[in-house]
């Protein structure tokens, strides 16, 4: 009777040990099901969001940056009671006014009676960036949907996600409908975010199943003509721009009518919808940065309104929009820095653009 119950505490405490120190298998995330890549198949590096190998004139910055995985994600199901994340790094970002949960950690959603519904984020320690980490535990068992942002601000040779041993992996179908190409600055990157599924981007493609493809780039969306050549070649059914943040109003006037002819040339028919920059927090007693952004707004919103005073500009652009968005509350009380909005900024800045492109989007049966 004692060798059977300490047998049978033998047991337990094996059981015990095992679900607290599972063994995992490992599956490379492109085995799974990518969403929210902007060019599949044509980069060397499938963590890539442009091949700088073939598209030429961005900066060593600009470089990295069009490297990092900003906006992808895959899209999974499991019934792994946890889940382990192995990533090979590239080149690493530590933004000082972004999460590193965002800037090289992952984000895990997972649908629960149609709606994403956050589950868990993580990452490793800067001096265990080759090291396996777990990233939620202690789930039920039952077959989960799972949604995985990448990291925004680092460069991935290899992510491989575990389940446990004698658990299922499979990749899910793409949940999201249609491809939208948006092109912008830090904040369609996701600077200032504590996670990666809370840029604007991502939230905006979780609330309406739309694909956002992101190439947001910090500091350096400026209407440039090595940019429009990878926008030209970018198969979308849509084009979503926040490409006035980071120039200054002259730069506006000189780069923005050539920059939408290239764009409406190479993608006839299909909508071009370019969104007003948003107030910075910064120019509240700045009376120069005050003066700086609004001459920025004005000049943007002048040209669009030149561009449609016509018949015809009316017959030539009538495939180009132009929004404003709002990621400032009344009370002031969503940035960061002074620029960049916090996570309820982003989902203001989501939500007010939401009825505007769905509306635009509608026209070309984009639903």
């Amino acid at each position: 009777m004692k060798k059977s119950i300490v047998f049978a505490l033998l047991l337990a405490g094996m059981a015990a040990a095992a679900a607290q120190n599972p063994v995992y298998v490992y599956t490379e995330a492109t085995d799974l099901t990518i969403v929210g890549k902007l060019m599949p198949g044509k980069t060397a590096n499938p963590y890539h969001r442009v091949d700088t190998t073939l598209y030429k004139g961005f900066t060593k910055r600009e470089n990295e940056l069009v490297r990092m995985s900003s906006g992808m994600a895959c899209v999974f199901n499991t019934d792994s009671r946890s889940l382990s994340i192995l990533t090979q790094y590239g080149k690493t970002d530590d933004p000082v006014n972004t999460n590193i949960f965002s800037a090289r950690g992952y984000d895990l959603y997972i649908r629960d009676n149609g709606k994403w519904v956050w589950a868990s984020s993580g990452v490793t320690g800067r001096n265990k960036l080759s090291d396996p980490f777990t990233l939620v535990t202690g789930m039920d068992g039952s077959m989960h949907e799972c949604l995985l942002y990448f990291p925004l601000y680092s460069e991935e040779y290899s992510i491989k996600i575990g389940v446990e041993e004698g658990a299922t992996l499979t990749p899910a179908a793409n949940p999201f409908r249609h491809r939208i190409a948006i092109w912008g600055s830090s904040y369609t990157h996701g600077s200032s975010t504590s996670r990666a599924g809370m840029a604007y981007p991502a939230q905006f493609s979780r609330a309406t199943g739309l694909q956002m493809l992101s190439l947001g780039c910090s500091g350096r969306c400026l209407l440039q003509d090595y940019f429009c050549d990878v926008l030209v070649d970018v198969d979308a059914d849509a084009f979503v721009f926040d490409s006035f943040s980071n120039p200054q109003a002259p730069m506006i006037r000189e780069r923005l009518v050539p920059f939408i002819d290239r764009m409406v040339a190479a993608h006839p028919g299909k909508p071009l919808i370019f969104q007003q920059t948003i107030y910075r927090e910064r120019r509240n007693y700045n009376v120069k940065e005050d003066e700086k952004e609004q001459a920025k707004m004005d000049m943007a919103a002048s040209i669009f309104k030149e561009l449609k005073s016509t018949p015809e500009g009316r017959k030539k652009y009538k495939d180009v929009y132009f929004i404003v968005p709002q990621a400032c509350p009344a009370s002031h009380e969503a940035s960061v820095d002074g620029v960049h909005p916090d996570n309820y900024g982003y989902t203001l800045w989501a939500q007010s653009i939401r009825k505007p492109v769905l509306k635009i989007l509608r026209k070309y049966g984009i639903r």
